[in-house]
């Protein structure tokens, strides 16, 4: 895993939630609800092992109404309580897979990102406990899993793939992972995360 230093050299300052639009905005003009974005906020979790670090992923309950079986980052939207993104990601990744703030130690965050559904998601990335168990939540989440962050950072690993979607052709990303097929939002975010280590 790369230093401390170097991630918060990558990332924006966590004193600072990033008040940019989300990158991809342009991308989805003809494609979000009329209704003002909601802000989301997810984490992103790096866990080092004596093999290297790993990035916290999970399988959503197939039987959910929303992306049920995707593969997503632990979060969700932020609620009212919620002191703002920052909280709202610890909140989730408690909520979903039993970790606890003190096993989480916040870096930075990626860029915002906005999603078809209308949320403005804010990635918080994070450093974990490794010893710390993760334990999903069975009504939502089916399995809690980690990938290689250098597998992640490889380019020749993240894969263009063209889709037809509400009448012209969309281009997204995708890798695949011990089965998994991991697309639409998460991977965008896990490609941001790739661009921001390099250029940091």
């Amino acid at each position: 895993m790369p230093p401390r230093r170097s991630l918060e050299a990558a990332l924006h300052d966590l004193a600072r939630v990033p008040d940019a639009a989300p990158w991809n905005l342009p991308d989805l003009t003809d494609l979000l609800p009329e209704a003002p974005l909601r802000p989301a906020a997810v984490l992103v979790g790096l866990r080092e092992h004596t093999d290297g670090a790993r990035v916290v992923l999970t399988r959503r309950q197939d039987a959910l109404r929303h992306h049920a079986g995707q593969i997503s980052f632990p979060g969700g939207r932020v609620d009212e309580g919620d002191a703002g993104p920052l909280a709202a990601a610890l909140r989730e990744t408690a909520e979903e897979i039993g970790l606890p703030s003190s096993a989480i130690a916040p870096v930075g965050w990626l860029d915002p990102y906005a999603t078809i559904t209308g949320f403005h998601v804010y990635p918080l990335v994070a450093t974990l406990d490794p010893a710390a168990p993760l334990r999903p939540n069975p009504d939502e989440v089916a399995e809690a899993f980690e990938v290689p962050l250098a597998f992640l950072l490889d380019p020749s690993n993240a894969h263009d793939v063209l889709v037809e979607w509400r009448g012209r052709p969309r281009q997204l990303v995708e890798f695949h992972w011990g089965g998994h097929r991991i697309w639409g939002a998460t991977a965008a975010m896990l490609v941001n995360l790739r661009q921001r280590l390099q250029r940091g």
